[in-house]
């Protein structure tokens, strides 16, 4: 397995750079082929308008969207334009309601989505959905990047965060062309359960697995000394010098998740390295 189709959704010029900066290295690194897609975003719903107001709001906001699409798309063509990688770019207008459509046609046929972090001052709500719907619709690997971001994915050493989950799993499996190429994947083990499958040996099933692949990994079982799991990993990336996260995404329901908050949500927060995700 490799990433040979990567794709980037672009919304804000200022909020993509970092984001497009990682998508190109990456696409120069695994010789992928990159597609950008330009988009957007019309925030009308409709019915929440006065009488006869509607379609006059409706196409002053189609318009609007249309011009930013096109501003994102000009951004986009200069700064790809000099590249040494293979690259296209799509333009497209949508409504809020109408992303996870939109996002997950493209996501799906592609190997991984590298996308910058949702959350943040200035960030849409449309953001999130891009995010999530790359997950759910696309069911394809999200590689999020944070704030600040040098743009090179350096893979020495990974926290593949572990707890048997189904979510976990499909995260890891989709991550192995990272993980191959990693110095060490630190496999993060945050209480495991007494009476659980792995309980004599925490991880070892898996580390079996991966050796198989060739990676070289060790297996990390840290205490919930903090309140959210997501803390814990955060601290343990900081302590091991990590430079990016592995982790299953969404294990309640998004509902719960967008009510109650969750370890996707706070991990997306809070990152400081590239985290990639997975459902």
């Amino acid at each position: 397995m490799a990433y040979k189709s990567i794709l980037t959704i672009v919304t804000d010029i200022d909020a993509a750079k970092v984001q497009i900066d990682t998508a190109v290295a990456l696409a120069r690194r695994e010789d992928a082929h990159l597609e950008v897609l330009c988009l957007g975003v019309d925030r009308t719903q409709t019915g929440y308008y006065y009488a006869g107001a509607t379609a006059f709001i409706q196409q002053e906001t189609v318009e609007r969207a249309q011009e930013d699409a096109k501003k994102v798309e000009s951004w986009v063509a200069t700064r790809l334009g000099a590249e040494d990688i293979r690259w296209a770019s799509e333009t497209v207008v949508s409504q809020l309601c109408a992303i996870a459509a939109v996002v997950g046609l493209r996501a799906r046929f592609s190997d991984l989505v590298v996308l910058g972090q949702p959350y943040g001052n200035g960030r849409g709500q449309e953001l999130e959905a891009i995010v999530e719907a790359a997950m759910f619709e696309g069911q394809v690997p999200v590689l999020v990047v944070p704030d600040g971001f040098t743009g090179e994915i350096s893979g020495r050493r990974i926290v593949a965060a572990w707890n048997q989950s189904n979510e976990a799993m499909s995260a890891i499996r989709k991550a192995l062309p990272l993980l191959k190429a990693a110095d060490l994947v630190d496999i993060t083990i945050i209480d495991p359960p007494a009476h659980g499958p792995e309980r004599s040996d925490p991880g070892g099933q898996l580390s079996q697995l991966l050796a198989r692949h060739g990676v070289h990994a060790e297996v990390s079982v840290l205490a919930k000394t903090m309140p959210r799991v997501s803390d814990v990993i955060t601290r343990h990336v900081g302590d091991t010098d990590a430079d990016m996260v592995v982790m299953g995404a969404y294990g309640h329901s998004r509902f719960r998740e967008a009510i109650l908050g969750g370890a996707t949500r706070n991990m997306l927060e809070k990152a400081t390295v590239p985290v990639l995700m997975a459902h």
